[in-house]
C-alpha cells in the first residue's frame, strides 16, 4: 500500500490531463502497462470511467485491480499483435512510462491511434533527453538507470507519428506536476519517516526527468 500512497491520495499528472476533457464523462479508457495498481488509483478518481487494461504480466497488480477492470489484455507489446483491442473504442488510451521499454514504440503507437475513437485523446509519458544527465539514484533517475530502458524517444518524433494521423497536439513538454514541486520538501520528509529511503522517483517533477504528450483525434 505504500507504494500508491500518493496517487492513491493526490491525483496522479496523467489524469490531471486528461480529466479536462473527459471529468463528467462515462469513457471506455485503455491503459495501456496498466500495472503499480493503476485501476484501483484511477477508479477511485473516477469510479464512472471503463477501465480495460493491457500489460505481458501482473506487475503490481492485485485482485483487487482485476475486478476493476472491464477486460485486461495480456500483451506482449514487443512481439504480440493488438488485434485483440477492439478498434475505434477508446475515448482515451493511456500509455505512460511504456514505450521506453520497448524498441517497436513507433510501432505499436500507430497501432494504439487506431484504439481510439474520433474525438478521443491519447496521452503518452515517457523519460525525457534530459533524463539521460541526470545524476544516477535508486529507483530510476537517470534514464540508464533502470536496465530494462533500451530507447529515448522525443516529443518530436512522437508528435509527428500522431499528426501524421490526423491527431491535434492538445498538450506537450516536460511532466512538471505544481502541486508535487510545491509539496517537495514535505512529501520527502513524510516518506523518509514511513519507509526510511526515498527514490529518483521523488525528484522527477522537479528535475524534469519525463516527457509528455496529449493529442485528440480529429
Amino acid at each position: 500500500m505504500k507504494d500508491i500512497i500518493v496517487p492513491f491520495f493526490f491525483m496522479p499528472f496523467k489524469l490531471k490531463v486528461i480529466k479536462s476533457e473527459n471529468k463528467n464523462k462515462t469513457i471506455n479508457y485503455l491503459d495501456v502497462g496498466c500495472g503499480n495498481h493503476s485501476a484501483k488509483v484511477t477508479k477511485k478518481w473516477f469510479p464512472q470511467w471503463h477501465y480495460y487494461g493491457v500489460d505481458r504480466e501482473n506487475y503490481m497488480t492485485d485482485t483487487q485491480d482485476i475486478a476493476n477492470m472491464e477486460q485486461y489484455y495480456k500483451i506482449d507489446l514487443s512481439k504480440d499483435s493488438l488485434d485483440i483491442i477492439p478498434d475505434n473504442f477508446f475515448n482515451v488510451v493511456v500509455m505512460a512510462h511504456v514505450i521506453e521499454h520497448l524498441p517497436n514504440g513507433l510501432e505499436v503507437i500507430n497501432q494504439l491511434i487506431n484504439k481510439v475513437t474520433k474525438g478521443g485523446q491519447i496521452y503518452i509519458e515517457f523519460p525525457s533527453e534530459r533524463s539521460l544527465s541526470l545524476p544516477s539514484m535508486h529507483g530510476t533517475l537517470n534514464f540508464c538507470d533502470d536496465l530494462t530502458h533500451i530507447r529515448v524517444y522525443s516529443v518530436i518524433e512522437l508528435a509527428n507519428v500522431l499528426l501524421s494521423n490526423n491527431f491535434r497536439i492538445i498538450r506537450a513538454g516536460t511532466r512538471r506536476d505544481k502541486f508535487l514541486i510545491l509539496t517537495f520538501p514535505l512529501r520527502l520528509a513524510l516518506k523518509f519517516l514511513i519507509n526510511r529511503k526515498i527514490g529518483g522517483g521523488d525528484f522527477w517533477d522537479v528535475l524534469g526527468f519525463a516527457s509528455y504528450i496529449y493529442a485528440s483525434k480529429q
